[in-house]
């Protein structure tokens, strides 16, 4: 099936010495798989804009026109352009730290091959405002919050005046239980939930954001089934201390 849709890259993967697999998040079928052969090659011969590697950096935002078998196996461009191009993202290093950061929590998140529009435009939307901002210290952790809406375990803030954030229900309780934050922590979880991108970039100090990436990080391996602490994450620690 021919397919036209807008797609995010989550990951690539190399394939022998020329060929490479790369993992989108499409609009319109969800997460797909694509195989690119002669990705990093340089001969004139290749004339498909899908040989440019410069289009599969994590996270672009890509406009492609694909195959679809829709069997489980890898599909193939027939052709890719850049939605977005990003001015500011590749090459400022706090940027450019996150969008790695992102990416491995995507895809360690997202896992079926199924439509979700809403999740694909909050993050095109995202993505979009990331490159066109330049105070985003608070970036990663409104975004991790804000995509447990569309995997289906956003907090229930209907009692979040109770003292403790409990992790497993993703309820506010009035009681300490074992799975439960304590009370500074839920404090500050409960202050994150108002923040916005546009809002103050400082009203975290860098210890709090710290703490709140914990939060986050753990939140998801108890709801999401084999999520993995993202590799770059200590490079996020340090750029952002």
């Amino acid at each position: 099936m021919q397919v036209k849709t807008k797609a995010i890259v989550i990951s690539t993967l190399k394939f022998q010495e020329k060929s490479l697999i790369v993992k989108c998040f499409t609009q319109s079928d969800g997460l797909k798989s694509y195989f690119v052969r002669n990705a990093f090659s340089s001969q004139k011969t290749l004339q498909s804009s899908s040989n440019k590697m410069a289009y599969f950096q994590l996270l672009n935002i890509l406009e492609i026109e694909a195959h679809h078998k829709n069997k489980g196996t890898l599909e193939h461009f027939k052709e890719v352009k850049l939605s977005f191009p990003y001015q500011s993202i590749n090459t400022n290093i706090f940027k450019s730290t996150i969008v790695i950061f992102l990416s491995e929590v995507l895809h360690h998140s997202i896992k079926e091959e199924e439509k979700n529009e809403n999740l694909f435009l909050y993050l095109e939307t995202a993505l979009q405002w990331l490159d066109t901002n330049d105070e985003v210290s608070n970036f990663h952790l409104i975004l991790l919050l804000e995509i447990t809406k569309y995997l289906g375990f956003y907090p229930d803030i209907s009692q979040r005046d109770l003292a403790y954030f409990e992790t497993i229900e993703g309820v506010f309780s009035p009681l300490q239980g074992t799975s439960c934050l304590s009370q500074h922590q839920t404090s500050l979880f409960n202050r994150l939930i108002d923040v916005k991108f546009e809002d103050n970039q400082k009203n975290f100090a860098a210890a709090e954001r710290q703490i709140l990436l914990k939060i986050l990080l753990d939140y998801y391996a108890a709801h999401l089934d084999g999520f993995k602490k993202p590799k770059s994450l200590e490079v996020l620690k340090e750029v952002f201390t």
